[in-house]
């Protein structure tokens, strides 16, 4: 058994999974010497959060990887400089960020119900111009902080250039690479908190919502999506318009069965795999030898009734092969050309995410029959 976990240990760190100095947790702080609001030519982007998190008092951490009785609703504003380069999350070393330079996180804040959080998304949809008025629902995955998941949100999000308001759901994840099985099982845990979640943000005025997961968080979001299709309120995802699974850490055997009980409602499902995702081949070793759906073959997973973009060749993720959907500016940007929604005045359709990657001649694209 040791010499098994020892074996596992060296295979991360070959991997690059164990990280010996993570960078500091942002969440509320600012530059004295240049502040962040000061930054005139910086982007800024209002992120709510709906979270299983237990809320601390840790600085730069708002919220800990502890899970929490209740579902925490907070609001954060997060700085993207103006050299950001698409694809990358230039991230600080050392506190306090360099808002000229870094992210930077600021102005959190928390809602004490699910009315006044609403209403929070409500005022911001109100902001934005009728055909703007979406809602992008991102899930995060395995071995992050909650100040790992508001930068990447807020990458994608700047990267895809949506346009609607960005909702994080941030579930409880130790951010430890170590912490594979309290990370799975912090997971499931998770389910019915990311149905009530998906509950207030259809009471809102959004038009639709896109649904964006992302590794481990694509269990969660199956297995929440399973609930509501079998439950006695099956609307939970109603007005759901995309449904998309980056490098999803599922048990392949376990997908399967979990389709068959949607039982076919599953014609808005995308599913982003690699066959170079390192961090999937680990999962697969811990996991008995089982291949995991984002690594998987292409012709299979589309046989089973999803559409699958097939991201092995792409070979230009600043942020390993593992996060692809993110890391490679070609692939967030063309994300965000398929989140665009109609026009109202042209009443031209954008292209939808199937017509715009089969144009990318490293993209291979499978639409089940």
């Amino acid at each position: 058994m040791i010499s098994a976990l020892r074996a596992l240990a060296a295979l991360l760190l070959c991997l690059g999974l164990f990280s010996c100095t993570r960078p500091p947790d942002l969440i509320g702080i600012d530059n004295g010497t240049e502040p962040v609001l000061g930054v005139t030519d910086a982007s800024r982007q209002k992120i709510f959060i709906a979270t299983t998190r237990e809320a601390t008092e840790a600085i730069g951490v708002f919220y800990s990887g502890e899970r929490a009785p209740e579902l925490g609703l907070s609001s954060v504003v997060v700085s993207i400089p103006p050299s950001h380069q698409p694809g990358m999350i230039e991230r600080p070393k050392r506190l306090p960020p360099d808002p000229r330079t870094e992210f930077a996180v600021i102005e959190p804040a928390v809602y004490a119900n699910a009315n006044s959080f609403v209403a929070g998304i409500n005022a911001e949809l109100a902001r934005r111009a009728p055909q703007d008025r979406d809602v992008l629902l991102f899930i995060h995955g395995y071995n992050n902080t909650f100040t790992d998941s508001v930068l990447r949100i807020a990458q994608f999000v700047e990267d895809t250039n949506f346009s609607g308001v960005p909702v994080l759901f941030s579930w409880a994840s130790a951010g430890k690479a170590s912490h594979y099985v309290y990370d799975l099982n912090s997971a499931l845990a998770a389910r019915p908190q990311l149905l009530n979640t998906a509950r207030m943000l259809r009471g809102s005025q959004a038009r639709g919502v896109d649904l964006f997961a992302h590794s481990m968080g694509s269990l969660l979001t199956v297995e929440a999506l399973v609930e509501a299709s079998v439950s006695d309120r099956p609307d939970a995802f109603r007005g759901v318009d995309n449904v998309m699974f980056a490098a999803p850490d599922i048990d392949l055997d376990l997908f399967k069965t979990q389709l068959g009980r949607m039982k076919g409602k599953t014609g808005n499902f995308f599913v982003f795999v690699s066959r170079d995702d390192r961090a999937l081949m680990v999962s697969r070793r811990i996991s008995g030898g089982v291949e995991r759906v984002g690594a998987a073959d292409a012709g299979e997973l589309s046989a089973l009734g999803v559409t699958v973009i097939d991201l092995s060749e792409i070979d230009d993720s600043a942020s390993g092969t593992h996060s692809k959907f993110a890391g490679s500016p070609e692939v967030v940007q063309l994300i965000g050309s398929s989140l665009e929604k109609d026009n109202f005045d042209t009443k031209v359709q954008p292209p939808t995410l199937v017509e715009v990657l089969n144009d990318v001649p490293v993209v291979r694209v499978l639409v089940p029959d």
